[in-house]
């Protein structure tokens, strides 16, 4: 019927709508966040990060990578550091952050929090960051003694931005506008 076709439409364009908040929202915390001084050079917090992962459990995988990537190449541009090291060090950490992620959602599913999916995408964010710097950046063994130090801040980091994300996917799901059928994928894969 009609009215079908038409919620399934609207549920198209507030989905398109929220992706596009999310983006600008991220992008305003990635740029802001790298205008921050830093207590270790290239540490930062990853509050863009809670963005990404409230796409992923309302939206999806694809939300999910879409936020990022965006956050990335718009932050990058608009900081002027666009296919610099730090743009690639942003960018192979997002990356591997991301896989993680989507891969702990779309097995785990509903049995997975934005908690410990966000602490396992910050694990990973250092690892691909490490992994990259080693290869292009810094060819030096004493760049893995950092890891353990980063991990652990990867950690905190990541479990605040996972409370964050789920208090935020919480009072997004309860706003009105998510009050109809079609909204939001059930379990967000």
């Amino acid at each position: 019927t009609s009215s079908a076709a038409e919620a399934v439409r609207i549920g198209k364009i507030r989905r398109e709508i929220f992706l596009a908040l999310f983006i600008a929202l991220a992008v305003a915390i990635y740029t802001v966040e790298a205008l921050l001084p830093s207590p270790v050079l290239g540490l930062r917090l990853g509050f863009a990060n809670i963005l990404a992962l409230t796409a992923l459990f309302l939206y999806g995988v694809r939300a999910a990578w879409t936020v990022m990537v965006a956050r990335i190449f718009i932050g990058s541009l608009l900081l002027g550091n666009l296919f610099s090291p730090g743009f690639l060090l942003s960018l192979s950490g997002g990356c591997a952050a991301m896989a993680l992620m989507s891969a702990a959602r779309i097995l785990g599913g509903r049995f997975v929090s934005p908690i410990g999916v966000s602490v396992l995408g910050a694990v990973g964010h250092i690892a691909g960051q490490l992994l990259v710097a080693s290869f292009l950046l810094v060819r030096h063994a004493g760049l893995w003694h950092l890891g353990p130090a980063f991990m652990l801040v990867a950690v905190v980091t990541g479990t605040i931005n996972g409370l964050a994300a789920a208090l935020l996917i919480e009072k997004i799901r309860e706003h009105p506008v998510f009050q109809f059928d079609g909204a939001v994928a059930r379990d967000g894969r």
